[in-house]
């Protein structure tokens, strides 16, 4: 007898295990800019997490969630110094976030030591897609010189035969260059990267490119450096002139400012606004229902597009989070519905995806952005063979 209540004892403390391990918070660190010039962009994508968030119940795989939000202060050494403390303090199960690649690039180390997932909404350096991919990272956007390779390939199909290249000098400005550059077949007549993220004004950089005599112009600015760009570029008299093609430059958060400045200016993204599947037209119908005046951007497509990665693997493993290998294999599925349709990750955990033509659409007084065409299908980075992962 006493045998038997020691087994059934035994049984009953190992059918207990599980359900120990679903008895918690799922806690997950957003870092992101939320102060400054920049901030725009971290509260959309704060209040598409949010949207996520809504939309799942608060709940990921029947556990509520906890999100602290830190603010990187658009510095590197802050950015790391937040993800640490989530890491450390929080003793979070997830980070998700991250602009700028130069701040992700400090923060990912404390991450993959401590063996924290961290999902990118924005930021992709090509170091994490090729020789510091990690079991550990994954991201809901892209690798940083995708986009620009299908704008790239959308100026050999307009026939432009040469270009004058301008960007930020940091991480991804140097990334979105080469983009550009690595799918051109014409000839890049001239390249100049400016200080970032100081500098706001560019008359020297668009001279230089008009003494070039340049069928086109490729420029990538982001925030509050793309309306100052384009602007410029109409004040020094190349509106109409040279043609102006761009990736991130134009967005839903800048266009209000730019207007008809935005016009006739083509941009290459692998999210648009009206992509017509319904996970997508859910997104972007609530959006405007809970943030009114607002519109969705391609920032906060990517953070919803995490939370619900995040919610997925959460589910995947009935809230077991300290199983990492079954944590790492259920976000590596991503069995969850994208804003973007058909969502899979390669073998360095970016997505493999479509980039679309995207180009502004006046309507009344209003101005949006509308998917033109499909540039490319299927895009896997051009660094994920350097990726030991397979």
């Amino acid at each position: 007898m006493r045998k038997t209540l020691l087994a059934a004892g035994a049984a009953l403390m190992l059918a207990a295990v599980p359900a120990a391990a679903q008895n918690k918070t799922v806690k997950i660190g957003f870092v992101s800019t939320f102060s400054g010039p920049v901030a725009v962009i971290g509260n959309d994508m704060r209040n598409s997490f949010e949207l996520a968030l809504d939309h799942l119940g608060r709940k990921m795989g029947g556990l509520p969630v906890e999100v602290i939000y830190e603010d990187d202060g658009f510095k590197p050494e802050v950015g790391k110094q937040k993800t640490e403390k989530l890491i450390e303090s929080d003793k979070v199960d997830f980070i998700v976030g991250y602009i700028w690649s130069n701040v992700l690039l400090a923060s990912v180390k404390p991450a993959f030591d401590s063996k924290t997932f961290l999902i990118s909404a924005n930021a992709g350096p090509n170091q994490l897609a090729g020789e510091l991919c990690s079991p550990y990272f994954f991201s809901t956007s892209w690798q940083n010189d995708q986009t620009p390779q299908a704008m790239g390939l959308y100026m050999n199909q307009k026939g432009v035969k040469s270009v004058f290249l301008i960007g930020p000098n940091y991480a991804a400005g140097k990334d979105m260059l080469a983009g550009v550059a690595s799918t051109f077949k014409g000839k890049v007549v001239g390249q100049e990267l400016t200080t970032w993220p100081s500098q706001l004004d560019f008359s020297a950089e668009l001279s230089k490119a008009k003494a070039a005599k340049p069928d086109a112009i490729f420029v990538f600015y982001p925030g509050a450096a793309g309306v100052q760009f384009l602007s410029q570029y109409a004040q020094a008299g190349l509106k109409g002139t040279i043609p102006l093609y761009t990736a991130f430059t134009i967005d839903e958060l800048s266009l209000p400012r730019q207007k008809e400045l935005a016009l006739g200016v083509p941009g290459a993204q692998q999210w648009v606004n009206d992509l017509p599947n319904e996970q997508n037209k859910k997104y972007v119908a609530d959006y405007v229902k809970k943030y009114p005046g607002l519109k969705p951007s391609f920032y906060g497509a990517q953070s919803y597009d995490a939370a619900m990665l995040v919610a997925s693997a959460v589910a995947a493993t009935k809230g077991n989070l300290s199983d990492k290998p079954a944590v790492q294999a259920a976000l590596k599925k991503a069995d969850f519905k994208s804003v973007r349709g058909n969502f899979k990750f390669g073998n360095n955990h970016f997505p493999i995806q479509n980039f679309y033509l995207q180009d502004v659409v006046k309507q009344g007084d209003d101005y949006v952005l509308k998917t033109v065409a499909t540039i490319v299908k299927d895009s896997q980075d051009s660094h994920h063979g350097k990726c030991p992962m397979k």
